[in-house]
């Protein structure tokens, strides 16, 4: 299939989906947000096929499949490096879990509704110190009364030098006044198949490396800045191991 014909299809399914969800949205009265959530996986799932990527998981210390994502209240965070990585987060069918998601993204105004609809948290660029503080401020009022898991890029934007980037505060703060684990996703997107920061994807497999979950109880909030370069030291590192492998 061509990239533009992938493309349009792509276009019409998340219209489909957004005009679909209207009327599901006002019988519920807009408060079923797993009901949107899992919607929201079928149809990334669908996207994902349409360009013919599959995903496949890696599980740890031979961890079950089925027992990689906690139902439990957990923090997942990972690499950033491909406009496909939002598609393949949201096909995962993370439990219980929101998403924080570039405010710029609402733009593209069936992908923004559907994002609204799963109760996404819609962040502001850095230089807006302000408003971010205020946007991360009520995620944790939000997550701390739902119990609810949620996830972040600590990287921000896509990252296409091949390299781990530099990692922002944000998810290792919610985490420690949250006190619940990081579950740190690693993404191997083939090079013939990652369309970096464009559209053009190609056919193959995509592997999730779910990483041992990261315990935070014992964090406090005047150590943030080290522990997330704890953190990205093991992005560092899982990151030269598969690139050597």
């Amino acid at each position: 299939m061509k990239p533009i014909a992938q493309a349009v299809i792509s276009m019409l399914l998340m219209i489909v989906t957004a005009v679909v969800l209207v009327p599901v949205g006002v019988v519920t009265l807009f408060r079923s947000r797993r009901l949107y959530a899992r919607v929201a996986t079928v149809l990334a799932r669908c996207i994902l096929r349409v360009y013919g990527v599959r995903i496949r998981l890696q599980a740890p210390q031979r961890a079950k499949v089925g027992d990689l994502f906690p139902r439990s209240q957990v923090v997942y965070i990972s690499n950033h490096t491909s406009t496909l990585d939002l598609f393949i987060l949201v096909a995962l069918g993370l439990p219980d879990c929101r998403f924080f998601l570039s405010g710029f993204l609402r733009k593209w105004i069936p992908l923004g509704f559907i994002a609204w609809m799963m109760g996404t948290f819609f962040t502001v660029p850095q230089d807006r110190p302000d408003e971010r503080t205020r946007i991360f401020t009520n995620a944790g009022d939000v997550l701390r009364r739902t119990g609810e898991s949620v996830y972040l890029s600590p990287e921000g934007g896509r990252i296409t030098t091949g390299d781990i980037g530099h990692f922002n505060k944000g998810a290792f703060h919610l985490a420690t006044v949250l006190r619940v684990p990081i579950v740190p996703l690693y993404f191997h997107i083939p090079r013939e198949v990652d369309p970096g920061l464009g559209y053009q994807t190609g056919r193959g497999t995509v592997d999730v490396y779910v990483l041992p979950a990261i315990h935070t109880t014992d964090w406090k909030e005047t150590d943030v800045v080290e522990n997330k370069e704890r953190v990205r030291a093991l992005f560092v590192r899982t990151h030269q191991e598969l690139r050597c492998a």
